[in-house]
């Protein structure tokens, strides 16, 4: 994924990937057929990966709510600021007819689990509208964030007005 942020997607090529990866490029044709099979597995893995982090950290109910809810979105897009990692999420957004449903299913799913934790504390009326509402901040803020640390200071403010 670091080699797909530096150069883009159509830039990169397998040989660039395979130096990354120090595997030679016959190597990583025997894994993968193409350059699309590769992003989308690469993609694919960052994506669950990030969604398995954030079912387990909303699974810890013993830890307030707004914690636990700063910490999923967090591990869902504030991993994703910074100069790198803003790259990462931006070929991924990019490239969207490359992917397939995953950038669909895993979105639905975030948004599924943080209105389920959202229910818990403020009923399931009024948790879909909160969670959508959340999400919509943190988008917001992810555009404007310059850094990591102001993401999460002002997510912080947002989950917790949305919390009360």
């Amino acid at each position: 994924m670091v080699t797909f942020a530096r150069f883009g997607y159509r830039k990169t090529s397998m040989e660039e990937v395979a130096r990354a990866a120090d595997i030679s490029r016959p190597g990583l044709y025997f894994l993968f057929s193409s350059k699309e099979t590769l992003f989308r597995a690469a993609v694919t893995q960052a994506l669950e990966r990030d969604i398995t982090t954030v079912e387990h950290v909303l699974a810890e109910t013993e830890r307030p709510l707004a914690e636990r809810l700063v910490e999923a979105f967090d591990q869902w897009a504030g991993r994703y600021i910074g100069p790198l990692t803003r790259d990462v999420a931006a070929v991924i957004e990019g490239n969207p007819d490359l992917l397939g449903e995953i950038v669909e299913t895993t979105p639905r799913r975030f948004e599924e689990l943080i209105t389920d934790a959202i229910a818990v504390k403020s009923g399931q009326d009024a948790a879909p509208l909160v969670a959508q509402t959340m999400i919509s901040a943190s988008i917001g803020l992810k555009h404007q964030a310059a850094s990591r640390e102001f993401y999460l200071d002002r997510l912080k403010v947002a989950i917790d007005l949305l919390v009360r």
